[in-house]
């Protein structure tokens, strides 16, 4: 079907930074849903970065205003407010939660209350080849900084631009060819798959019995080849060789030293983990630190042996990325407190009410109404019309535009339709530009993960909060204190439409 004319998206790759289509909106639409007291052409895009609705330059309220948000520390203007770094396997993502519940509230409570001024680093043993799998499985948040293969390779952003001087540090005293012809010399080790051979980690499988020998015979050669090298074994099975000046820790303070130079030294960074090759992350100073309940006997071994006096590292009571919420509570680093934790969202209160945490709340409960945990009464429709604008509009991925309200209306009858399926929703990256003292231009990628697989929307909402709505935007005095909705707009990612054609607005 084609796009109505004042809804023109120009599609770009997901892989570019910023990824969202830039919606161009025509005056008409402006004039008569978003912002009716302003008149004039729409002015001509600008050149933002990720963005999400241009601005016109016309308005002189709203001049110099853009949903920009640049890549990793650079989108900071100081120090983050909380940096958590983060083992993925066991720690981060729970691979015996088939439901990933517990990955779902990490999202839920970073995008709502730390994306906008903290930074996000996933530190794992994985290639980029398995840490990109691992992306398409589980519902995994864009981090701001990358570390893999065991602290080895560093990358920034969604693009995943590589650090250079890291990768230049590490040349110091190693020499690849030399490592690999030394250790195939030892028959207890048999090399992992090629994807698990990088430049600067060459790693292999070994029997748990014959690990420590092994590692302290290889040492002892590649020492007297006049290499400086690192040995690490963890997961019972994983024995990886590094440069000495690589690992999780090394890179975790190459990191630090690199964000205080620039001025953005976090206030707090949380490092967390499960296996051996994370016991660097918790001794790096001034760092805090948790094991998960369910980390492997290496690392508790480890932390019995080096830390077990050392009160800013915890072991857990939860498993996996409950650990991790469950440390951010202990240390007193933040909110803990999940969006995805309140039963009753209706009920939902925080002393300060963000763009992100509504939009949040609005998202889940729209799952929670298809998967039918919510009351099903006209009471629940009618407060959903009360957070959104009257004369609001929603515009669907396929280019087709709808009142907000009558959106809601058809929103009423898909009560429960995913109940007994796999149906979970989550919002990634959101940035929040405010374009004026009353609204907001809010941007993020909404993901659905259902039995069929997954789909994306890159969307784009307009908010307005109560009581300083323009008077020609029409909404319930008796709407409640908050944000108000007027306009979203949607774009489905390049990859990941939805597999059938999708006639729901939300």
């Amino acid at each position: 079907m084609e796009s109505p004319s004042h809804c023109r998206t120009n599609k770009r790759s997901a892989k570019e930074i910023g990824a969202h289509p830039l919606p161009f909106v025509s005056l008409e639409w402006w004039s008569t849903k978003a912002l009716p007291s302003y008149t004039g052409p729409i002015g001509s895009r600008r050149n933002v970065g990720r963005a999400g609705f241009h601005i016109p330059s016309q308005f002189p309220e709203f001049r110099g205003y853009t949903l920009g948000a640049q890549t990793s520390m650079d989108r900071l203007d100081g120090p983050a407010r909380l940096m958590i770094v983060s083992d993925l396997d066991h720690t981060m993502v729970d691979h015996h939660d088939p439901e990933n519940l517990s990955l779902l509230r990490f999202n839920a409570l970073w995008e709502s209350n730390y994306r906008q001024n903290s930074l996000l680093v996933f530190s794992t043993g994985r290639s980029p080849t398995l840490y990109k799998q691992l992306r398409r499985e589980k519902p995994l948040l864009t981090p701001d900084i990358t570390i893999m293969s065991v602290g080895t390779e560093i990358t920034y952003g969604e693009l995943m631009v590589p650090d250079d001087g890291w990768e230049e540090f590490l040349n110091q005293k190693w020499n690849r060819d030399i490592v690999v012809d030394e250790s195939s010399k030892f028959p207890q080790l048999s090399f992992q798959s090629a994807t698990e051979q990088r430049p600067h980690k060459v790693s292999f499988n070994v029997q748990k019995g014959q690990a420590e020998l092994v590692m302290k015979s290889l040492n002892e050669r590649l020492t007297g080849c006049g290499l400086d090298v690192k040995i690490i074994y963890s997961g019972g099975t994983d024995l990886d060789i590094l440069p000495q000046g690589a690992g999780k820790g090394q890179a975790l303070a190459y990191l630090l030293k690199k964000l205080k130079a620039g001025g953005k030294e976090p206030i707090h960074t949380l490092a967390c983990g499960d296996s051996g090759n994370d016991a660097e992350l918790f001794s790096i100073p001034g760092v805090y630190g948790v094991m998960v309940s369910n980390a492997q006997e290496e690392l508790l071994r480890w932390h019995a042996d080096n830390a077990k006096d050392n009160t800013m590292v915890i072991h857990a009571s939860e498993r996996c990325a409950a650990g991790i919420i469950e440390a951010v509570g202990h240390f007193g680093l933040g909110p803990n407190k999940s969006p995805r934790d309140v039963e009753d969202l209706s009920t939902c209160k925080q002393e300060t009410f963000t763009p992100e945490h509504k939009l949040i709340l609005f998202y889940l409960f729209c799952e929670r109404w298809q998967r039918g945990e919510v009351d099903n009464s006209v009471t629940v429709m009618q407060n959903m019309k009360k957070i959104t604008s009257q004369n609001g509009a929603v515009i669907h991925p396929s280019g087709v535009e709808r009142p907000l309200h009558e959106c809601i209306d058809g929103f009423e009858a898909c009560y429960g339709n995913k109940k007994g399926k796999q149906y979970r929703v989550w919002l990634d990256r959101i940035y929040t530009s405010q374009i004026s003292p009353d609204a907001w231009l809010v941007k993020f990628d909404k993901w659905e993960m259902t039995d069929e697989g997954r789909q994306c929307c890159l969307t784009t909402v307009l908010l307005n909060e109560k009581g300083q709505l323009n008077a020609s935007i029409v909404m319930q005095p008796e709407a409640p204190e908050g944000f108000i909705l007027v306009h979203v707009h949607q774009t489905w990612m390049e990859g990941y439409p939805a597999k059938e054609h999708s006639t729901l607005f939300f």
